[in-house]
């Protein structure tokens, strides 16, 4: 008989990275962190299938009691005595109802500047479910914002990156200890004390958060719009938030940066129900503008998913700047020996006196 030839196994095709592999990836993690909320709601809330199975001598005995009515059954046969019965399973204990336990940790690196010490105690005031650590010695190793997270139980970090003696300010946004994270250069920054505004709202209240359309347009801006949402949304029932809302976050998408602003929720004093239409808005602050910078798939490091290609970092400016103003005296250097060649080439004309009293 002859032999059945094996079939030669397929050649394995190498992976080629696409010019849009980065913003494919940005997509898929924005996607993998709804579908990980929604699971865990599927997860905590009670099926059907949970409701406690009733025993067959229970539902024999029961038809029994009902067939029997009101009269005396005449009497039967003493039946013969049967084995135990098994112990019945234990009923199956109700799944509890899903609590959103998402905490933010907001710390920073030693060497920032008072602005953004003032900007981060604005942050925390906003924040209710918000934690506070000490600074951290090294701007190097992030991996240490990660143990600290799990250290306090944080699920999200708002990491401020002092550099320059505190001439630039970044801020790093991530999860914990998953991913994803970003990185962003934080500019324009207005502190609440500092605006001294007229909009006030209830400290720890719960804000509504409001983007703009352009952050569904593309995969990076997917991504951020869903980072900024889990940082920066006070969990339902949180013990240190008020269970009503009185402020809105305002997320806004231009020129390739983010631009938050906080507004509280004003109601006219002479409607006593309150609505939407008659509502109006009144900045409290505090203000910042960040431009993002990368995107890593992992907690403050990994695999980038975006990179900016307009950024340019400030020491770049000051360098141009420099050069600039190194340029501006070259000129005036170069101008006064100009000057000299001129004198030294013509020479003013000797008058009839003047050596009169040398």
């Amino acid at each position: 008989m002859a032999k059945k030839q094996r079939e030669a196994p397929a050649p394995a095709t190498a992976a080629v990275d696409t010019p849009g592999a980065g913003l494919l990836a940005a997509e898929d993690a924005a996607r993998a962190l709804r579908a990980t909320k929604q699971q865990q709601k599927k997860r905590a809330a009670p099926s059907s299938d949970d409701a406690p199975a009733v025993p067959a001598d229970a539902k024999k005995h029961l038809k029994k009691h009902k067939s029997g009515g009101g009269g005396k059954a005449p009497a039967a046969a003493p039946a013969p005595l049967a084995a135990p019965a098994a112990p019945a399973p234990p009923l199956p204990t109700p799944a509890a109802p899903f609590r959103n336990k998402e905490k933010v940790l907001v710390l920073c690196t030693r060497g920032v500047s008072s602005r953004a010490r003032h900007l981060m105690a604005d942050l925390q005031a906003l924040l209710p479910h918000a934690k506070r650590d000490r600074k951290l010695d090294t701007k190097r190793d992030r991996a240490a914002v990660v143990e600290l997270c799990d250290l306090h139980g944080c699920t999200s970090a708002l990491f401020f990156e002092g550099r320059k003696r505190g001439q630039d300010l970044y801020l790093w946004l991530g999860k914990s200890p998953g991913g994803p994270s970003g990185k962003f250069f934080v500019r324009n920054v207005h502190t609440t004390a500092e605006l001294k505004l007229t909009g006030n709202h209830l400290r720890g209240s719960r804000p509504v958060l409001s983007f703009d359309a352009a952050f569904d347009e593309q995969p990076h801006t997917q991504l951020l719009k869903e980072l900024l949402t889990q940082a920066f949304s006070t969990p339902r029932r949180h013990p240190r938030a008020k269970p009503f809302f009185d402020h809105v976050l305002s997320f806004s998408l231009a020129d390739g940066h983010v631009w938050f602003r906080n507004y509280q929720a004003v109601v006219p004093l002479d409607k006593r129900k309150a609505d939407a239409s008659a509502l109006s808005l009144v900045e409290v602050g505090p203000r910042f503008c960040l431009q993002p910078v990368r995107l890593f798939a992992g907690p403050f490091a990994g695999r980038v998913l975006y990179e900016n290609g307009e950024y340019v970092a400030p020491n770049a400016v000051r360098a141009l700047r420099r050069r600039e103003r190194d340029a501006g005296y070259a000129d005036r250097v170069g101008q006064r020996e100009a000057r000299k060649a001129h004198e030294a080439a013509n020479p003013l004309p000797r008058g009839a006196l003047d050596g009169l009293f040398d």
